[in-house]
């Protein structure tokens, strides 16, 4: 069973969505697939996610309201198989908790599921206008397209 970990900042508005989607679309072909998302941070610990990015959510079909917030923590290298932040600095904030190369070897850069090698990054909507909300699930919705797409031919080779 593959185990996958969203994290990005506060984990209230691009991890819980990237979650949900993935969620949504694990369910939808029946994956036995396992995802979570966290926050590098501590602040929204046990919060809901942004009322921005729930409302975003259900206008696009995707639950994500009943998701809580959480921190990333040094046993969640042990806990998945893919760590996939949304930015540099949670990259950076994830890999100085990596015990070995082993962990590091497992966190990767979310838009680099649509853009190889590009370095890009899912920007923060959280102080921005509620347009970015859309831009970051359309974003995040194309992302985890890719990574459905790799877990549906991971079981077809099984």
């Amino acid at each position: 069973m593959m185990k996958i970990l969203m994290v990005c900042l506060g984990n209230i508005c691009r991890s819980p969505m990237a979650d949900g989607l993935m969620r949504k679309k694990v369910a939808d072909h029946k994956l036995d697939v396992v995802v979570d998302s966290a926050g590098t941070g501590d602040w929204h610990v046990g919060h809901s996610p942004d009322e921005r990015m729930i409302e975003t959510a259900k206008r696009n079909g995707v639950p994500i309201d009943e998701l809580r917030g959480r921190q990333f923590k040094v046993e969640d290298f042990d806990a998945f198989d893919r760590i996939i932040v949304m930015d540099k600095s949670n990259f950076q904030n994830v890999r100085k908790v990596a015990r070995d190369e082993k962990d590091v070897q497992k966190i990767e850069m979310f838009l680099d599921l649509t853009h190889p090698g590009k370095d890009l990054e899912v920007p923060d909507p959280y102080f921005g206008g509620d347009e970015g909300f859309q831009d970051v699930f359309d974003m995040l919705n194309a992302g985890t397209d890719v990574i459905l797409k790799e877990l549906k031919e991971i079981k077809e080779n099984d």
